[in-house]
């Protein structure tokens, strides 16, 4: 039997389409997030509801679509709706169980600069911003990030806060009068994080053929102990398996089992 050839790009969309359930409702996200909800709906989750930001709930598109606003999106959909519509009586209600999201910036609390690098006056580059990400972050019951596992990608502190993770840590969220669940892993092409019970992101899983070093080579963030007692039997087990290393289990929080339902 041939080897499968992939790429990492197409390694952290299929990890990342992994993390849905069927039946979820998700707020679709742009560029790979698009990709990773479409495979799970052509595959393991075909139930799954995605909703666009142009204002369309329950696609069923033909074939790939572009961006939130191509036309094969509204063909078989539930409803096209307004903006307003789907921000405040989707997402705000506590509709939306996956929000997937993206970033330049990515710190240790799963906080997302999406917004400037450099001085927010003068800034060394000025980036697309927030769209609807900042509204995402705060209300959808999940929330995911994917992202390129590269140094510049993860500060130990993001210049700009555009959509808030754990923000400083545990508890912040819900003194901030954030309702919904944050940031619950980041998928890279090496690997996947997690939060621990401080809100700190803690590499949890590898993908295959990549081991912790490459992860551990490519943070600006300083590990906690935890994380470096990870890394650590990460490294002496080799090479990622694709499976969760179980070290970190008891972090899978945005994993209940599929009959948990959530409130509509």
């Amino acid at each position: 039997m041939s080897e499968i050839k992939y790429s990492s790009a197409e390694l952290m969309i299929i990890n990342a389409a992994r993390l849905l359930r069927d039946g979820d409702v998700v707020f679709v996200g742009v560029g790979q997030p698009n990709l990773a909800c479409n495979l799970a709906k052509r595959t393991h989750a075909p139930n799954l509801v995605m909703i666009y930001e142009a204002g369309v709930i329950g696609a069923e598109p033909a074939r790939l679509p572009l961006s939130i606003g191509d036309p094969t999106l509204v063909s078989g959909s539930l409803s096209v709706v307004s903006m307003y519509d789907i921000f405040a009586n989707y997402l705000q209600r506590g509709n939306v169980d996956v929000g997937f999201m993206g970033g330049a910036q990515i710190d240790k609390y799963g906080n997302i600069n999406a917004t400037v690098i450099g001085g927010y006056d003068h800034p060394k580059v000025r980036l697309p911003g927030s769209g609807g990400s900042q509204e995402i972050a705060a209300w959808a019951n999940r929330c995911y990030i994917m992202t390129p596992h590269q140094k510049r990608r993860f500060p130990e502190k993001v210049e700009f806060m555009t959509s808030a993770g754990s923000i400083g840590g545990k508890g912040d969220r819900e003194k901030a009068g954030l309702r919904g669940g944050g940031m619950l892993a980041v998928v890279t092409d090496i690997g996947i994080l997690e939060p621990d019970e401080s809100g700190e992101m803690i590499l949890t899983e590898l993908h295959p053929g990549k081991t912790a070093e490459e992860a551990k080579a490519k943070f600006t963030q300083k590990l906690n102990k935890d994380h470096m007692d990870f890394v650590a039997q990460a490294v002496g087990q080799g090479p990622g398996s694709g499976l969760a290393c179980a070290v970190h289990r008891q972090h899978r929080r945005h994993r209940p089992p599929p009959a948990a339902a959530h409130p509509r």
